[in-house]
């Protein structure tokens, strides 16, 4: 099986380059880090990683939940929403784009690991 690429959008640096880290130990490929909803989309348009980590709070025209909506026009890349805000009208709206589920910041690596594991297994069996 080839390597789980995965793209980072987060715009906290610091935070991204934490997770790349992370991400690394556990055998994850970090394709790219972006900061924002519009350099996600275009990172997909060119280079489609396996897996995105969205923070659902990132600053610019579009967040996070608004750029997975777009992103979903281009490819069916399954998405895991990074918050520290998790208040019902936002996790109303992140429910409603298809999303493959959450993690609340600050998160333990077992968490990543397997919420990580349990989307990808999902995604390839087609569920």
């Amino acid at each position: 099986m080839s390597e789980v690429t995965i793209l980072i959008v987060e715009d906290e640096l610091l935070i991204a380059k934490n997770l790349t880290l992370k991400l690394k130990r556990l055998g994850y490929k970090v394709s790219e880090i972006v900061s924002s909803g519009a350099e996600a989309i275009a990172t997909v348009n060119l280079n489609k990683p396996d897996l995105i980590l969205m923070d659902i709070a990132i600053k610019g025209d579009l967040d996070g939940i608004e750029t997975m909506e777009k992103i979903k026009q281009i490819d069916d890349i399954p998405v895991i929403y990074l918050t520290a805000y998790a208040d019902e009208k936002t996790m109303e709206r992140a429910e409603k784009t298809g999303s493959c589920g959450y993690l609340l910041k600050p998160f333990k690596d077992k968490e990543l690991r397997e919420i990580i594991k349990m989307v990808l297994t999902k995604h390839r069996l087609g569920d």
